[in-house]
């Protein structure tokens, strides 16, 4: 199944419930690509995000349509356990949506199905767009896919426990050392840093320390883990470990359950997400934190992205135009960053991160954007390393860091 960002509906109250929406295409053809009034209509695919999503887009579509009066919009939204099917489906009986939000693009691209997004995006638009995240939707220096919406991560800092330990919030991996470990040693329960080699996310935590090294899972062509320069960053787990600097029994610990335990005051430092803002505020709001920027060997900047897509099947070539107007309507500052709001997202354009950096909460978040990197989903061995990781990497705990990586390449090499 895919995963979506799914950061929630309200990320500073936490409350959102998702639920799933479904409406079918519902257009009148009259003719290729267009109605019986000459209206071209754009079919549209998207997931559900929330409750809200389905009204939201309904909110987009009306006001696109009055300023595009021969532009008709017809939505579909599906959960995310059906989408992919209901995307396949419609591919191969020759019916693709002409913009469909979703991921991942790389089979589509590999059928020749999709547009250059270059093609059907302003130049304005498109230069918008965080140049990190562009660079997430290319293969072979074409860009398939729009980023529609984001994720990045941050360490949050139990001010309170950091001020008894006598020390300050770290910038790179010695001074997090020193700083976890005092914390650590304060005893009652209290561990410095929360790491999740656990099963759920171990692929998440491997990134903040491999690539946090200079070290990377590889690229379109490549998935390398077994390299020296994710020896160094798998060998900096393992010192924070044997320190005593972590919690008990870090390699079989999962991130929510940890990020709990942070949340009630008892971890002074965790790699978290924008709906941990919302966690502390519904469960422990009187919680004396901080957001900083994750500690990285040398303190240069980085954030693990995520992004979903929007992405346009190539369909009726006449329907080009009227898909550029839909992008450079929905990227608008105006119309973008309310959606991006309602939904609890980060935005991935230049001006929706400038307009929400008063966000006290997100600016955080958007500050690291763009130094976002990202997992190489367009390999088709990623699953296979995403797998690799979840299942072995938690044996850094008892077993030479060395051996674990190769473990782990072994594994996608196999396949």
């Amino acid at each position: 199944m895919k995963k979506s960002l799914r950061i929630g509906a309200v990320v500073l109250a936490a409350t959102a419930t998702l639920t799933l929406t479904s409406c079918g295409f519902g257009g009148s053809g009259g003719g290729e690509g267009g109605d019986a009034d000459g209206k071209t209509t754009i079919d549209l695919l998207v997931p559900s995000y929330s409750d809200a999503t389905k009204g939201l887009w309904e909110d987009v579509i009306e006001g696109f349509e009055k300023e595009n009066p021969d532009i008709a919009v017809e939505l579909e939204v599906q959960s995310w356990d059906n989408l992919e099917s209901v995307v396949s489906t419609k591919v191969q009986a020759g019916e693709a949506p002409d913009i469909y939000n979703g991921g991942p693009f790389a089979g589509f691209a590999a059928d020749d199905l999709l547009y250059d997004v270059e093609e059907v995006t302003s130049p304005e638009t498109f230069a918008d767009f965080q140049e990190s995240f562009i660079a997430n939707e290319q293969l072979d220096g074409t860009t398939y896919a729009l980023p529609f919406i984001a994720s990045a991560r941050a360490l949050f800092v139990n001010n309170a426990l950091l001020a008894q330990a006598g020390v300050e919030a770290p910038t790179n991996w010695d001074e997090l050392l020193d700083a976890a470990t005092k914390v650590s040693a304060l005893g009652g329960g209290v561990a410095g840093y929360g790491m999740p080699l656990g099963s759920e996310e171990a692929q998440a935590e491997a990134a903040v320390w491999l690539w946090g090294g200079g070290g990377s899972f590889g690229d379109e062509s490549e998935i390398t883990i077994d390299t020296p320069e994710n020896l160094a960053g798998a060998e900096q787990i393992k010192k924070m470990i044997d320190a005593g600097a972590t919690q008990a029994d870090p390699g079989s610990t999962d991130r929510s359950p940890l990020m709990d335990i942070f949340v009630q005051g008892k971890i002074g430092m965790q790699v978290g997400l924008p709906p941990t803002v919302g966690q502390i505020e519904e469960s422990n709001p009187e919680l004396d934190y901080s957001i900083v920027p994750i500690p990285t060997k040398d303190g240069s900047p980085f954030t693990l992205g995520v992004a979903d897509q929007l992405m346009a099947f190539q369909n009726d070539g006449d329907k080009a135009d009227a898909i550029t107007a839909f992008f450079d309507y929905f990227y608008s500052a105006d119309v973008y960053v309310p959606w991006v709001q309602a939904e609890g997202f980060l935005p991935v354009t230049k001006s929706g991160s400038e307009q929400l950096s008063g966000e006290e909460a997100l600016k955080p978040f958007l500050d690291v954007l763009p130094d976002a990197q990202f997992y190489p989903s367009t390999n088709e061995k990623w699953s296979a390393a995403d797998g690799a990781f979840k299942s072995l990497f938690g044996q850094l705990q008892t077993l030479p860091a060395a051996d674990v990586l190769a473990q782990i390449q072994a594994q996608v090499d196999a396949g």
